[in-house]
């Protein structure tokens, strides 16, 4: 085991420095304490988001696009390696959404280039960057045995090293919001990642060092107010299992995907967004170095076979 590595001092936190916001009373008794703003309002309203993996029609990147500017965002930075239908997302955000300036970029989310580039460019027309939703990624489903060395490594370079990446500079950014550092970084894991048996060796390992990063990463921003989460969903239909969904409704039997689980389904990519509309919002001013499933419950128990015991 090694030693934590030396760090300087970190900005602070608004909530270190000034403490937290004083409460009235009523009829002598103080009032309920609070930290983020009204429940009812906005909840992403003025924040300057960077999200990746952000092309597909089906996807949580696309899904969670929408949300943040349902809920106020000002600038949201669509980012994918493919592009082709970035423009058409641009179109149907802003069109629904014409208070959110939506940008889009083309790169590899593992390029640190490419994604300093980004973050650069957010705080260069913005001032400032609060949210990054890393969650470019890929799948495999290879047994250990037969996956080769490059194979394993891709796994690793496009779902981990991304977020990595991702975090550096965007703490980096946060870091540097006035008048305090503030935000929340995002990385997309899988249930895969806390539970064997959901995926590949190295889609779960790729996966598995995600949750690790941003508990890491959450005590390396100590103090800063910068807060660092994993999303882990299940068995979501996205650009990424359509191959699976598709083949299950030819056959005709779609409807037991995700029968281990105790909703007995699988889910759509708004229910994940949804959870990460929650961490990047104020509303989770106090969520830090969580590893957060979406999964129907998958992670909760162990394999069964329904109306079995095992």
């Amino acid at each position: 085991m090694t030693a934590a590595p030396k760090r300087a001092p970190p900005a602070l936190s608004q909530i270190l420095v000034e403490g937290f916001p004083p409460a009235d009373s009523f009829e002598g008794v103080p009032r309920v304490r609070s930290v983020a703003g009204e429940s009812a309002g906005p909840r992403m309203k003025d924040k300057i988001c960077v999200i990746t993996g952000a092309n597909s029609a089906l996807g949580i990147g696309r899904a969670t696009a929408h949300q943040f500017a349902r809920n106020g965002a000002k600038a949201i930075f669509l980012c994918d390696f493919a592009g082709d239908l970035l423009a058409h997302h641009k179109r149907e955000i802003t069109s629904l959404y014409p208070g959110t300036e939506v940008h889009t970029r083309q790169f590899d989310a593992s390029d640190e280039e490419g994604v300093k580039g980004v973050v650069d460019e957010a705080v260069k027309m913005y001032g400032r960057l609060d949210v990054f939703f890393a969650n470019a990624g890929i799948s495999g489903g290879k047994i250990f045995t037969e996956t080769s060395v490059d194979e394993f490594m891709r796994m690793m370079k496009v779902n981990t090293l991304s977020v990595f990446l991702a975090a550096k500079h965007a703490a980096r950014a946060m870091t540097a919001n006035k008048p305090y550092p503030s935000g929340s970084i995002i990385g997309t894991a899988s249930v895969a990642g806390i539970r064997s048996n959901a995926g590949g060796s190295d889609y779960s390992a790729s996966k598995a060092a995600v949750v690790s990063l941003m508990q890491t990463i959450a005590y390396q921003l100590a103090g800063t107010g910068i807060r660092a989460n994993a999303i882990c969903p299940g068995i979501i239909e996205t650009g990424m299992t359509a191959p699976m969904y598709e083949m299950a409704r030819a056959r005709g039997t779609d409807r037991k995907i995700g029968q281990l689980n105790p909703l007995r389904r699988g889910g759509v990519a708004d229910e994940v967004a949804r959870v990460v509309l929650f961490l990047a919002s104020d509303e989770a001013s106090y969520v830090n170095g969580q590893a957060i499933p979406v999964c129907g419950g998958l992670s909760a128990g162990h394999p069964f076979v329904p109306g079995k015991l095992a």
